[in-house]
């Protein structure tokens, strides 16, 4: 295990002690499943409290934990079967000691996702040299390497000011930066109060920011069944979803909490996500054998990362990715 993962443990048990709902060593008929808070996981919650897992046999256990390492070193010592995340941030911690595949795609931000900026900034080349808020090594810094090097510009034109999503947003709006990269509600706050302009949002950039759910490899092999139930469960909860979109966020807003525990603000971060069911996991991820345009993703990852953390990622997507459970419409 690395040295990064071993010191995130020591500060995850500072971070969740003794809670419960952090499960041990994983068995038949329970998966235990750690995430952000993020509207992109309402299927699990839906799935879970409508009962789609329950009927298959299956106990989801759902917990927050707001920063990747904590959740990744959980998934790592035991603590979690899996996680729900996007497969650009959890890339950076497969090796072949900490082995976990994605099973299923869950969402891609479509609109969820946006880089605030200034008057005057009106591309992302007017970045070049302005200070942008953006948080370190997660899917924001990825996301804006990204829209850099389509316009011919590296991290390295750009002066970066660590901070985590919601502090940037709230740096931005309070002018002490001309640009920032953070996500709704903020998005909407900031057009709200004419603070500035969502220069791009997700809606650019299709594909690029997607959540996936990864299980330990352990988990796979040894509960097939249950990684199937929860396919399948996810799949009734995004067409329910789609049928009944009041309900839905109303199951949501209790799930996920945080700023999302008003029905209201989760109708409201829903318009800047697609969903995937199986289907749409399929076209995404591929089947065996043959990968999905999920793979160009892991290679902008890896890219991506080598180059902004100095150090060499060449994590394949047979190592990320296991369609097995994926069923092809007919």
């Amino acid at each position: 295990m690395t040295r990064f993962l071993r010191h995130a443990l020591s500060r995850l048990a500072l971070a969740v002690g003794a809670s419960a709902a952090l499960l041990g060593a994983a068995q038949a008929g329970t998966l235990s499943i750690g995430h952000t808070t993020w509207v992109g996981y309402g299927p699990l919650f839906v799935a879970r409290d409508l009962g789609y897992f329950k009927q298959a046999g299956l106990d989801v256990q759902l917990t927050t934990i707001e920063e990747s390492s904590l959740y990744m070193a959980a998934m790592a010592s035991g603590k979690l079967t899996g996680t729900a995340s996007t497969i650009d941030e959890i890339l950076k911690y497969r090796s072949p000691q900490f082995c976990f595949r994605s099973v299923l795609a869950l969402d891609e931000s479509a609109g969820g996702d946006g880089v605030v900026t200034a008057n005057g900034i009106n591309s992302i080349k007017d970045l070049k040299g302005k200070a942008v808020a953006v948080n370190e090594g997660s899917v924001s810094m990825f996301w804006l390497s990204y829209l850099l090097k389509q316009a011919g510009l590296g991290v390295k034109d750009i002066e970066v000011k660590n901070m985590t999503a919601d502090d940037a947003a709230s740096a931005f709006m309070a002018g002490r930066v001309p640009a920032a990269v953070t996500w709704e509600p903020n998005l909407t706050m900031v057009k709200q109060k004419k603070a500035g302009q969502v220069l791009v949002d997700s809606r650019k950039t299709p594909g690029v920011i997607v959540d996936v759910v990864a299980l330990r490899c352990d988990v796979i092999d040894k509960q097939p069944a249950d990684v199937k139930a929860l396919v399948e469960g996810v799949n009734k909860a995004v067409a329910y979803m789609k049928a009944h979109p009041a309900e839905s966020a109303k199951i949501i807003a209790k799930g996920v909490g945080g700023y999302l525990s008003k029905p209201e603000d989760v109708s409201e971060a829903l318009k800047g996500v697609r969903f995937y069911d199986t289907a749409g996991s399929v076209g995404l991820m591929g089947q065996p054998g043959k990968p999905g345009p999920l793979k160009d993703v892991v290679s902008l990852a890896n890219e991506t990362w080598s180059v902004i953390q100095g150090k060499k990622f060449s994590v394949g997507y047979d190592d990320l990715v296991d369609t097995r459970f994926l069923k092809p419409a007919h």
